[in-house]
């Protein structure tokens, strides 16, 4: 297989980190809530509130965040006009520490979408890419060629095919495998479950097997795929030995197995790309910002994110926003959806104390969005559950 470069640009990629993360994931902060295989939410266990051992922020003593997921752009989000992928949110929304901007999209009675949006490369794409202007060509055998608006296509009716708009190129080559490229970002999926992401600030590894390594903004994350694996961020330094121990900073210290990294799936299909006009733009805050694990009260640290985004709202005369809770499945629905909801309504609260005048609406819908799987192949995918539990605040187009 030929592998080719792929890049996402960064105001398109969502965290992951992102994290992508995600290929997020563009690779966001990574702090989230710790993993787990219990049904229901735990409580705080007496290691974590001991004062003497230091923990990732929004972690449990000896936890820490995962290997992020792979993410795509969101392929419904090409714009019909001169280029596909080139749909940018205003730059005062795309540089809030601790926020990621994205274009949003809505169904057809104007509801902004959430949770079917970017691509995480852990399942297939459907539909077909039309446009207003341009050509066709259709051989009858399932292949055929186009180019629309300065973006050509080919699709060689067999599953694979290439795109290319002059700054984005992508290469599927029908069998799970695939490469995305642009100006800053590379993503291979070798589709044997194992791939590569790069940014230039972030590079995520996995291995296929269960093992999988993070490196970015001044973390390190090594998982070895049998629930040992190591953290480091210059402050906190946590060895997981996988048998129900761990050291933090040389202390011993009781601490679960680390879930193992779920293997890719398969390249998205080039019929996924579909025109869609953005409808407004959605801000996420990274898991672990706002938060402490399974609180709703924001932290005292999370000011200087608050005050951010109070600011650019007012700046940019936003006058209405849709903010949002979102939780991960552990736990049952109605302790999910009352999170969700606290956690809306602390969001507007804080923002409102900091002089936005925007006219907001806090809404809290549980476990019942998720942006990615919260379980892939019946094993816990803590990434995904760490990208669903989010605070979304949705500002429509009229921006």
């Amino acid at each position: 297989m030929t592998t080719a470069r792929i890049t996402i640009p960064r105001s398109v990629i969502a965290l992951s980190s992102i994290a992508v993360l995600a290929l997020t994931g563009c690779a966001a902060d990574v702090g989230a809530e710790p993993a787990s295989s219990s049904s229901s939410r735990p409580a705080p266990s007496p290691t974590a509130s001991a004062p003497s051992t230091p923990t990732v922020a929004g972690y449990d003593v000896g936890q820490f965040p995962p290997v992020p997921l792979f993410r795509l752009p969101d392929l419904a989000l090409l714009d019909t006009s001169a280029s596909a992928f080139t749909i940018e949110v205003n730059a005062a929304l795309a540089d809030i520490p601790g926020v990621t901007a994205a274009p949003a999209h809505c169904d057809e009675s104007g509801a902004v979408v959430s949770g079917n949006g970017s691509a995480y490369l852990y399942g297939d794409g459907s539909g077909a890419f039309t446009g207003p202007d341009g050509t066709v060509q259709n051989f009858g055998d399932g292949s055929g060629t186009s180019t629309i608006n300065g973006v050509t296509i080919q699709n060689f009716g067999d599953g694979s095919g290439n795109y290319s708009d002059g700054v984005v190129t992508i290469q599927n080559f029908g069998d799970g495998s695939g490469n995305y490229s642009d100006a800053t970002t590379t993503v291979e999926i070798f589709g044997d479950g194992s791939g590569n992401y790069s940014d230039g600030e972030v590079t995520i590894q996995n291995f296929g097997d269960g093992s999988g390594n993070y490196t970015g903004h001044g973390v390190s994350i090594q998982n070895f795929g049998d629930g040992s694996g190591n953290y480091s961020d210059g402050e906190v330094t946590i060895q997981n030995f996988g048998d129900g121990t761990a050291k933090v900073d040389g202390v011993d210290v009781e601490a679960e197995p680390l879930a193992t990294v779920p293997r890719l799936g398969s390249f998205p299909p080039l019929a996924a790309l579909a025109p869609l006009e953005s409808c407004g733009t959605t801000l996420t805050f990274e898991d672990g910002v706002l938060f402490d694990f399974d609180r709703s009260e924001i932290r005292a640290d999370a000011a200087t994110t608050l005050d951010s985004v109070a600011s650019v709202l007012e700046s940019l005369a936003v006058g209405d926003a849709v903010v949002s809770g979102h939780t991960d499945s552990i736990g049952d629905d109605a302790y999910n959806q009352q999170l969700s909801e606290a956690r809306a309504k602390s969001v507007v609260e804080g923002l409102t104390e900091r002089g936005a005048t925007t006219r907001f609406t806090a809404e809290g819908f549980g476990e019942t969005r998720p942006v990615a799987a919260n379980e892939v192949d019946g094993a816990d995918n803590p990434a995904g559950r760490q990208l669903n539990r989010r605070v979304e605040i949705f500002i429509p187009a009229a921006l």
